[in-house]
């Protein structure tokens, strides 16, 4: 029997990046999908995939077209109340061989349409790697089924073909949730912040740093209830990108909209925070007073080091974070990192690099290869971070610290703190 594969963090560092093990890179070889990692391997899985991501746009609907095999995880939305606005145009054997399903889709579209007692303010059409391997032209098609129906119609592709591509499923979905905002008069006292299809969470810093910098009206997609509060998205003077994954979009919105952008990280090292306000600060032509939310997460820090002391984590990827990055930021507290279980990429392995120079021995497995069918335990660790991590160590204390609203910045660090400590109470309490 194998052993789960895993490589050190000194020994990854300074093999570089480009010479990344094949057990680390999923494209390399078979890809197993453990119930650790059904949150994001598929885009079309839990959580926020490519389907339920594409119903962002207030009062949309959504059509399937797909195998069945495609389309059965979809049934895991209907417990979130979503189950009224999806729609199936399902493929057989010829369909799929002839591409005759094509013709099929704005007369399904149709019927979706005329079945409602509303007119939706979008249909979202998912296509998966059958249309991909295919080559269809998708932006022809939506323009066929925005003729049939007058209702905009805009594709998502739930492509899992394409997640280490140039342009990932979660990425093109973003560009296509804001595809249908229309260029208006600019307010310089409004701006966006785009990024996660949830909130940041409504106690962060970011809201009250941005107002003192005169910023008046916050928008965030899973904030609008309507499509009125939708498209007044648009009015922004800048957006505020805080995930990677939304670049895409927010150039093209700048594009099109003539929005400009600002890029910030989610990191969880306060000097890092600290730092990225005060660029962000500069940027807007603001002086950020952030003290008292840097030294009410420091003391956070340091009252949970004092309480808890030396213990070891082990840190997943099912997580409100770059896993790579926290367990950068938990070394550098004085949390022993035994265990990564993350997806190595060009722009997370400068936490790589630095975190062999603190913490050389961390082993960094991937949950993506075959190998951890086979996974056992063989490091101490108290206490697991992250659903997948949750799922390797069941008899430990678990912070999942994968909630839908999303952390930023230092009441980041306080939360994952406050879940820590509220785990390991429990353990004790056992």
């Amino acid at each position: 029997m194998t052993d789960a594969y895993y490589i050190t963090a000194a020994d990854l560092a300074a093999k570089g990046f480009e010479n990344t093990p094949d057990e680390l890179m999923s494209h390399k070889h078979m890809i197993y999908s453990s119930p650790a990692t059904l949150d994001f391997n598929s885009p079309g899985a839990k959580g926020f995939g490519v389907k339920r991501a594409g119903l962002a746009i207030p009062g949309s609907v959504m059509l399937l077209v797909a195998p069945g095999c495609c389309g059965r995880n979809t049934a895991l939305l209907n417990e979130l109340g979503y189950n009224e606005r999806f729609f199936y145009l399902l493929l057989d054997d010829t369909d799929i061989v002839t591409g005759r399903h094509l013709t099929k889709i704005p007369k399904a579209c149709r019927e979706v349409c005329e079945s409602l007692d509303y007119t939706p303010t979008a249909v979202m059409i998912c296509i998966t790697c059958v249309d991909a391997l295919l080559g269809t032209d998708m932006e022809r098609v939506c323009r066929k089924c925005e003729d049939e129906t007058g209702v905009p119609t805009v594709p998502a592709y739930m492509y899992a073909l394409t997640r280490e591509k140039r342009l990932p499923p979660m990425a093109g979905v973003r560009k296509s949730v804001y595809s249908l905002l229309k260029p208006q008069k600019r307010i310089s006292n409004e701006c966006n912040i785009l990024g996660y299809f949830s909130h940041v969470h409504d106690d962060s810093e970011l809201y009250d740093l941005l107002h003192s910098a005169g910023i008046k009206k916050v928008r965030e997609l899973s904030r609008c209830s309507t499509i009125d509060e939708y498209h007044e998205l648009s009015r922004a003077n800048f957006n505020l990108v805080i995930n990677a994954e939304a670049r895409y979009a927010a150039q093209d919105m700048e594009k099109r909209l003539g929005i400009p952008f600002i890029e910030l990280t989610r990191m969880y090292r306060l000097d890092k925070i600290r730092n990225q306000y005060r660029l962000l600060g500069q940027a807007l032509g603001a002086e950020f007073d952030d003290e008292k939310y840097y030294d009410k997460a420091k003391t956070a820090v340091d009252n949970f080091i004092s309480k808890h002391g030396k213990i070891s984590a082990a840190v997943g990827e099912c997580v409100n974070a770059d896993s790579f990055e926290l367990a950068l930021a938990l070394t550098e507290y004085g949390i022993k990192v035994s265990e990564i279980y993350g997806t190595v990429g060009e722009r997370n392995f400068v936490f790589i690099k630095k975190l062999a120079q603190v913490s050389p021995d961390t082993r960094i497995f991937s949950n993506l290869s075959p190998t951890m069918l086979n996974y056992e335990r063989k490091t101490d660790i108290d206490v697991a971070i992250g659903v997948d991590a949750g799922y390797y160590h069941p008899d430990l204390p678990c912070a999942q610290f994968n909630t839908e609203e999303q952390p930023f910045g230092y009441e980041g660090v306080e939360r994952l703190l406050a879940e820590l400590d509220e785990a390991l109470a429990k353990e004790e309490k056992k």
